[in-house]
């Protein structure tokens, strides 16, 4: 059984470290707020639940196990709700989402800031 629970633990810890990792590149080069919100999004929702799932398995029960559950859930319950009120919040800021041709990187390379006030 102890072979098993470390299986699936290393399959947590793995594949929370791929979404991790695509996450962290996604933020970097995506290139609009709403689409680095959702990269964002993304390694909040599944990456940090798969590792602490990965952690909770190594413990076993305990009553620390149960406190990162806890966290989990709590995780699990507010980060998508976060990341769609700050991509509303930007909505109504007056930042538009670039659709179309402007998704290229010559056009990122003219505006360094980002903004797609076009």
């Amino acid at each position: 059984m102890s072979t098993l629970i470390d299986l699936v633990s290393i399959g947590c810890f793995l594949s929370g470290s791929v979404f991790c990792i695509t996450g962290g590149i996604g933020a970097l080069r995506l290139p609009d707020f709403f689409s680095r919100t959702h990269a964002a999004g993304v390694t909040d929702t599944l990456a940090a639940p798969l590792l602490l799932l990965g952690v909770a398995l190594q413990l076993g029960w305990s009553l620390d196990a149960l406190k990162i559950l806890l966290v989990l859930g709590f995780i699990l319950a507010t980060n998508p709700t976060a990341s769609h009120a700050m991509a509303k919040a930007a909505l109504r800021g007056g930042r538009r989402p670039q659709v179309g041709e402007s998704l290229n990187f010559a056009s990122r390379a003219s505006d360094p800031t980002g903004r797609n006030d076009r």
